[in-house]
């Protein structure tokens, strides 16, 4: 059994995001991770794709995600569970932003066009 007390949390902040980090493989050993993404009104994530499922609960404001073309809107309390290995954005809404809780392997890489793969810092 792991413990990971509140003070232990890791935050990553991007341009787009911020991210905190509640479990991980560097948080406790778990192959899963386990995340909070914080995106002000009107910010767009970049185009990419991770070679892992994820899950995605929206606890706060709503989201349009773009997988392989098709746009899906979000809205608190839905979850989208999102393939391994397709092409996706995520736009916060304009007016409330968004906050979710997300779930995959902890070992995700991430990819997509100009970007090297790699673990994103709040999922290792």
């Amino acid at each position: 059994m792991t413990l990971v007390r509140r003070h232990h949390a890791r935050r990553v902040e991007t341009p787009n995001a911020t991210m905190t980090t509640y479990a991980s493989p560097a948080l406790g050993g778990s192959i899963q991770a386990l995340w909070q993404v914080e995106m002000a009104p009107g910010a767009t994530g970049p185009v990419h794709v991770m070679d892992a499922e994820q899950i995605w609960t929206v606890l706060t404001g709503s989201a349009a995600v773009t997988v392989d073309g098709e746009r899906i809107e979000l809205a608190v309390g839905d979850t989208l569970v999102l393939a391994a290995g397709r092409t996706r954005q995520i736009a916060a809404d304009p007016a409330s932003g968004l906050t979710a809780i997300v779930t995959g392997r902890g070992a995700d890489v991430a990819g997509g066009p100009g970007r090297e793969p790699t673990v994103p810092p709040w999922i290792a």
